[in-house]
């Protein structure tokens, strides 16, 4: 019982976490396309969501929308495991060192900071070719890499790359780890404790019920998107950038090159080009993950220990 009940939180977190990236890729893969546009054609509007997925169907077929779907797997396998299930842990000896008493919203968030840094650095290779995969049909067909799947792309970066480059984007990347897991995880518990009281929901043994789950968990969807988009944004551009064929030479050298780019080239509100994908990405994201790691958790403790 001992080790199934360390393990729970991580198996169930990842679980629920690969099950809403299956669910939602198609809208993750829009994400990537309208973030990486306004680099690939600087001065023109950035197309609309359903305008970026008929584009991709009428290019590639239907199942161009899950291009990298095998990625999206081994990322939330390791980054979705990780960054859930320590975030539960730490908060679960956070209140155990509280006395039993529920956790402040600061603390809340330092746990949700420490367990999304941490994913990340595991996690970043996955994102790497989960990234090159998706934005790979942007490029003219002479400069596209033509990954066969999640492993040629992670065992061709490393191998015409250097391993290095397998972390490239790493610092934006563990910036959006932390603002992602402070806006949905830190913020969900602290949301389902004021839903829970708009709604008289008792939380019987800390279960809410479904109401104050979807209302929770939109809020957490929202807060998510909101504070993390900007270094999601940079990550991706820096994950996906190539060499200019004649000076050898990137587009962005650094993270903060490549804010003060994005800032003198489109603007302040650049930052959160793409919103609406983003949102619809992280809303029923958050919402999936949230709302099954109850059920998958019921199943796994029926399973194993009750």
């Amino acid at each position: 019982m001992g080790i199934a009940k360390t393990a729970e939180p991580f198996i169930c977190g990842g679980s629920a976490a690969t099950f809403a990236s299956c669910v939602i890729h198609p809208i993750d893969l829009a994400k990537v396309r309208m973030q990486l546009y306004g680099q690939l054609n600087p001065g023109k509007p950035i197309p609309s969501f359903p305008t970026v997925i008929s584009g991709i169907i009428k290019q590639d077929g239907v199942g161009a929308i899950y291009k990298g779907i095998d990625a999206a797997i081994g990322r939330q396998l390791v980054y979705g495991t990780a960054r859930i299930g320590l975030h539960r842990t730490f908060s679960d000896k956070l209140v155990e060192m509280n006395d039993g008493k529920p956790i402040g919203f600061l603390t809340k968030t330092l746990s949700g900071m420490a367990s999304g840094s941490i994913a990340v650095c595991i996690g970043t290779p996955f994102d790497i070719a989960l990234v090159r995969l998706q934005s790979d049909s942007m490029a003219p067909a002479a400069e596209r890499r033509n990954y066969k799947n999640v492993f040629d792309a992670l065992i061709r970066t490393s191998k015409e790359e250097g391993v290095k480059a397998l972390y490239h984007g790493l610092f934006p990347n563990i910036l959006r780890g932390m603002s992602m897991n402070v806006g949905m995880l830190a913020c969900y518990d602290q949301a389902k404790e004021f839903v829970a009281n708009i709604l008289n929901d008792p939380l019987t043994d800390g279960r809410p019920q479904l109401a104050t789950k979807l209302g929770s968990s939109a809020i957490a969807g929202f807060t998510a998107a909101a504070f993390s988009l900007p270094f999601d944004l940079m990550k991706s551009r820096l994950m996906a950038q190539k060499p200019d064929p004649i000076t050898g030479e990137l587009p962005y050298k650094n993270l903060f090159d490549c804010g003060v780019k994005v800032f003198r080239n489109e603007g302040p509100l650049g930052f959160w080009g793409g919103f609406t994908a983003y949102y619809g990405r992280c809303a029923p994201h958050a919402m999936i993950i949230l709302i099954s790691i109850e059920s998958i958790t019921e199943l796994y403790r029926k399973s194993f220990y009750n």
